[in-house]
Parts: structure tokens; C-alpha cells; sequence
């Protein structure tokens, strides 16, 4: 595979974004704001790497009926700029169904209508991104003992290709969860991947499908499942007596204020472990009371029509699964008797949740310079930027991963346009424009390489 690398000529990039995801399409949105209110040298020039072709954010959740958890008015700039054309109500103008939305009387949007605004927001953005580049490391360039800037290395269908950035941005999202020892399969999925699959089973009748997990995707496929195939039963597995609701009370809401990230990130770490106690039923395993009296209501007529298809098997967890071409097995063993029974079905889908991608996995030998608390975590900064040792000049900021630091607004949508802003706000007040770029061109000098 060619490889190009830059010569000392290159431009020197203020900003690298890994990924593109809502929070990196809002950082590139705080940014070309900043951009057009200053203009010329003051400008910041910024690119963004993106491994899939196109944007997508959990796709394969999108059910047709499934809503945000959060208001329309936590998009991705109200918060930060409630004037921003970028935002949630400028996408319904554009749709022409702003009216309709307002008739509508609802704070929650469909999943499928937010992730097209998305789509759209990050459309208006999309001369600072590069799709279907995959950054596959960053090298670290020494001069006079200190790290003035990275060398991030970039794979596309061309090949590798070199970039330079003096910080960078990390928001590469999170990873499908899979219990210990289970495997993904023909039959056995991650609910990240339902609807991407599910379609291939529509001339298959199947029987019967298996839900393991108890928080509001689990709910969510249980439900779809159930309503796609009218013959099938649908098995919920989980370790409670029923699903547990989510606290979505105005006063417990204050745990995603931007003022409550502050008063995590200053709490002792007993505190911030109380805190995450305390409030974890916001956001943890934790289902929309709507949804959980609907399967409720539904179980409750098939056992009175003698039509039961929907089947809840709790105070249980599923041991082993095992996969054969035909069909899959699961043992689910009884967490009050420790007896085991073996279930057949067509699929076992696990909505599990998900893990944040190690941030600091792709920085090489740059890692060695990122500093650890004692858990061996990575110690990041009130403006979420990684601490690191004084010869290393570069920032290097993270979008999710933050959550012992942060606390549980760190991976979600609540507090992005305003965590973006604050990014911008350090890269400004940390000088990015350091004197020997004053002369430079504001213009992308990967513009011609990486599209």
C-alpha cells in the first residue's frame, strides 16, 4: 500500500477530528461558526477523518416508532448558540414541517427524524470531513526536546496518507457490548445490528426470539419484534422482576445541566461514586414508563385471549448459547433456584449496551505521555483535554470516554454543543494560533488529498 508523507512544507492543521459522529459534526459546526464571525488569519483550520462512507449513527436502532430520550432542544448548537442555523428547528424549516412539529406538542422527536437531522447538519459541514478514512495511528514529531505537533496517519482506498495537526479531537463513539464468551453470529446479534439483519428473515417464519437485557433498547426490540412478526414469540430475559423506569423527573434531569459537569469534576471520587449511584436510574438499564405499561398491557391481553407470544422470563440470566445452522440454544438459569432450562429460538438478540473505545488507542508511543490516575485511567482536564507531560504541546481532547471525570452526560447528546463549545474555548484560550502560523493560509491543505 503507497503511503505519502508530508515534507516540512506541509500546513500544520489547529485541529484533527477522529471520527464524525454527532459530537465531532457539532465541533466542526462550532468551529465554521467561529470561522465566519472572525474570519481570515484568525480562522482555525480543521479537518475530520471518518472510517464510514457516509454519516450513520446507530443505524441499526432506528425503529420506525422509537423516540430520543432527550428534548429537541438539546441538538447540536441550541445550548451553545440558541441563533445557530444549524439547529433543530431550522432542519423542520428546511423540511417545511416546522408547524406540524409544533402541533405536534412533543419534545421527543422519532429516533429516524433526529437522525436525519443529523444527516442534514452534518451535510452543511461536509468540506471538513473526509469519508471512508480510517485513522490508523498518530506519531508524535520532536523538535528541541518538545512535541509541537502530531502526524496522524490516515487509510483510504488511495492508500496511507500523512497529516499533520498541532490537537486533536477524538470522538470515535462506542462499541457494541457482548457478554463474556458470546460471540456474534448468524443468529446471535447485538442489537446495534437488529434492523440491518432482521430483514433477512422475512420469508423464514421464524418462531420465536430470544431479547437478553432489561434497559429501553431491549424494550424497544422486544417490542418491534414482537409487533414485525405477528406468529412469533418474543422471550425477554433479564435478571429483575420487570423493567425499571427511567427518571426522567425535572429534578433528577439537572444530572445533565452543564453546571452539574462542573460539580462532578470537582466532587472527591466518593462523591462523584454516590453521584453515579444516585442517578444511574436516568440513564442505566432504565426504560420509558410508556413503553414498559404498553408490554405490560399487551402480555396481560394474550394470556386473557390465550394468545401469549410475549413472554417475560425474570429474576433469570442466560448462561451459554450455542449456534447451529438451524436454530440457537440458550440455557437460562434461574437466579432464585439455580435450576437451568434450555431454550430454542431463531435468533438471540443481546441488547447488552456498550463500551466506549479506548481514547487513547490509536496515539502509539504518544500514549506514554497521556497521564493516569491511580485507577489507571486516563486523568483528563475540566476542557477535556487529556493531562499529559509538559514536553507534549499538543492537545489532544476527547468526546466521550470522559465519564469518571465528567460524569454521565460525558457519552450523551445532553451536554454536546455545549462540551464543543467549551473544546473551542481552549483551543482559543491555549493559543492554537501559535506566531510562527500567523502567516500561514487558512486554506485546507488536505482538501486535494483526501477526499
Amino acid at each position: 500500500m503507497s503511503q505519502v508523507l508530508p515534507d516540512d512544507a506541509s500546513p500544520v492543521h489547529d485541529l484533527i477530528g477522529i471520527g464524525f459522529g454527532p459530537s465531532n459534526v457539532a465541533m466542526a459546526i462550532a468551529l465554521s461558526e467561529h470561522n465566519a464571525r472572525v474570519g481570515g488569519q484568525e480562522a482555525i483550520t480543521a479537518h475530520f477523518f471518518e472510517q464510514q462512507p457516509c454519516f450513520g449513527w446507530h443505524r441499526g436502532m432506528l425503529i420506525d416508532d422509537a423516540t430520543m430520550q432527550v428534548s429537541f432542544l438539546k441538538d447540536l448548537v441550541t445550548l451553545r448558540n440558541p441563533t445557530s442555523e444549524f439547529s433543530f428547528l431550522c432542519y423542520l424549516k428546511s423540511k417545511d414541517r416546522l408547524i406540524d412539529f409544533i402541533n405536534h406538542k412533543n419534545l421527543f422527536p422519532l429516533r429516524v427524524e433526529f437522525h436525519d437531522y443529523f444527516e442534514w447538519a452534518a451535510a452543511k459541514v461536509d468540506g471538513m470531513v473526509s469519508y471512508g478514512h480510517e485513522v490508523v495511528g498518530v506519531a508524535p514529531v520532536v523538535r528541541d526536546g518538545a512535541v509541537e505537533h502530531l502526524e496522524v496517519t490516515v487509510r483510504s482506498g488511495e492508500g496511507l496518507a500523512v497529516h499533520r495537526a498541532r490537537n486533536l479531537v477524538i470522538g470515535t463513539g462506542l462499541r457494541p457490548l457482548m457478554p463474556e464468551g458470546v460471540e456474534r453470529g448468524d443468529r446471535v446479534w447485538h442489537n446495534s445490528e437488529l434492523l440491518a439483519k432482521v430483514d433477512e428473515l422475512e420469508d423464514a417464519s421464524p418462531s420465536r426470539f430470544i431479547v437478553v437485557g432489561a434497559g429501553q433498547s431491549a424494550a424497544e426490540n422486544v417490542a418491534y419484534l414482537h409487533r414485525r412478526f405477528p406468529r412469533a414469540e418474543v422471550c425477554a430475559v433479564f435478571s429483575r422482576y420487570g423493567y425499571s423506569p427511567a427518571d426522567d423527573s425535572s429534578f433528577a434531569n439537572r444530572i445533565f445541566d452543564p453546571a452539574a459537569v462542573d460539580e462532578y469534576y470537582a466532587a472527591p471520587d466518593d462523591v462523584k461514586r454516590r453521584l453515579m449511584d444516585y442517578h444511574g436510574n436516568t440513564n442505566y438499564s432504565v426504560v420509558d414508563i410508556d413503553l414498559i405499561d404498553d408490554l405490560y398491557r399487551q402480555m396481560y391481553q394474550e394470556k386473557v385471549l390465550g394468545t401469549e407470544r410475549l413472554r417475560f422470563v425474570n429474576v433469570s440470566r442466560l448462561t451459554g448459547v450455542k449456534e447451529t445452522p438451524d436454530k440457537v440454544s440458550a440455557t437460562v438459569k434461574s437466579l432464585v433456584t439455580g435450576e437451568e432450562s434450555s431454550l430454542d429460538a431463531d435468533v438471540v438478540v443481546f441488547a447488552t449496551g456498550y463500551s466506549p473505545a479506548d481514547p487513547i488507542g490509536l496515539l502509539g508511543e504518544v500514549a506514554d505521555r497521556c497521564l493516569r490516575d491511580e485507577e489507571g485511567r486516563v486523568h483528563v482536564e475540566r476542557d477535556y483535554r487529556i493531562a499529559t507531560d509538559p514536553g507534549l504541546r499538543c492537545g489532544i481532547y476527547l468526546q466521550g470516554g470522559t465519564e469518571h471525570t465528567h460524569g454521565i452526560t460525558s457519552s450523551l447528546l445532553s451536554n454536546t454543543a455545549i462540551r464543543v463549545g467549551e473544546i473551542l474555548d481552549s483551543l482559543l484560550d491555549r493559543g492554537v494560533k501559535s506566531a510562527s502560523d500567523e502567516a500561514r493560509p487558512v486554506a485546507d491543505g488536505i482538501a486535494s488529498t483526501a477526499r
